[in-house]
């Protein structure tokens, strides 16, 4: 199993830089961070000197969405990294949720999901692309250039569009029941699509939090750490409830019905574990949808996660314990899930 490591681009960004350096020293493969150009710095920036300063980490947003910013921009971007430091990033898209929301816009359609996906990754690699109507090609694209196009879905047409058409698929929680759902409707959607389902890369991202010992005191503070991330996943749980309804077989109630409390969502306090918006989040959700207490349950839940096809965990690092959960995992648990 690949490991990643998710991080906001707070200021300074030599912080995130050292994070990421960090990781790779840690076994960690992938490094992550969100992309909303008006909560935090710009990350393509950033991803110039994490990729300068690191050897094989590869680098994306988790993740960026195609009505910030032009198609042919973000592949120009991808493509330029790539060229100046080998194929070392992934695209990594969704609807936009934090980037457009704060932005006054509605999030993307999947309709224009699905275009973008085509665009990028076509421009990418040196290929020609349809931009409504004007084909373009960039020149200076070498042979053997690639991206990979990772989608984040939840709903029951996202899911069956990221198996036909992606080559990855981000689900942000952890829990079993829903990643062994949500899992088995991508390979299903592949498959019926003539592809092989074990060419979609399977991402699982969430919270971890590593404590010395299982005691409720610890929990409790684990829980607090990391209870932003159900208020986080509960927007795009709201957004599905509003299309399909509360109780609706396309949607497991799983997924939703932890929400009921929910009473609104200020984006300023959004991914911060001091976040005033999610109190309405249980203990239970915490639990399943993150990894929290001790090495020991950080390795049995990862064991179970690759069991059910997961190829790579992506650790939501935004916390008060960062330097600590990585260095736990790269002495601790990596080496453990992968012996």
């Amino acid at each position: 199993m690949d490991f990643g490591l998710v991080l906001q681009t707070d200021p300074p960004a030599s912080r995130v830089v050292s994070l990421m350096k960090r990781a790779e020293r840690n076994g960690f493969t992938h490094g992550w961070t969100f992309d909303s150009a008006v909560l935090w710095q710009e990350p393509f920036v950033i991803y110039s000197q994490i990729l300068a300063n690191t050897e094989k980490l590869s680098v994306g947003p988790m993740v960026t969405n195609p009505g910030t910013r032009t198609w042919e921009v973000t592949a120009s971007t991808f493509a330029t990294l790539n060229d100046m430091f080998g194929n070392r990033t992934v695209c990594g898209i969704g609807r936009g949720d934090s980037a457009m929301r704060v932005a006054g816009r509605k999030p993307n359609t999947l309709a224009r999901i699905s275009d973008a996906m085509k665009v990028i990754r076509s421009l990418a690699r040196g290929d020609e692309a349809d931009l409504g109507g004007t084909v373009v090609k960039f020149p200076w694209v070498k042979p053997g250039a690639q991206l990979p196009v990772w989608m984040a879905a939840y709903g029951p047409k996202a899911l069956k569009m990221t198996g036909e058409e992606a080559d990855g698929f981000i689900l942000q929680l952890a829990d079993l029941y829903l990643t062994q759902y949500m899992v088995k409707a991508v390979k299903d959607a592949a498959r019926a699509a003539g592809r092989n389902p074990d060419d979609v890369t399977i991402c699982v991202a969430a919270p971890a939090y590593v404590t010395a010992d299982d005691s409720p005191e610890a929990l409790a503070h684990a829980r607090e750490q990391c209870r932003w991330f159900g208020g986080m996943v509960g927007n795009h749980v709201a957004d599905l409830v509003s299309k399909y309804g509360e109780h609706s077989a396309q949607v497991p109630e799983e997924l939703t019905d932890y929400i009921k409390a929910r009473e609104g969502y200020d984006y300023s306090h959004h991914g911060r574990s001091d976040n005033p918006d999610t109190r309405f989040v249980p203990d239970e959700i915490v639990d399943r949808f993150c990894l929290i207490g001790p090495v020991e349950a950080h390795i049995e839940k990862l064991n179970a996660l690759r069991e059910l096809g997961v190829d790579q965990f992506a650790v939501y690092d935004m916390h008060d314990a960062q330097e600590a959960v990585i260095d736990a995992y790269g002495n601790k648990v990596i080496p453990a899930v992968n012996a």
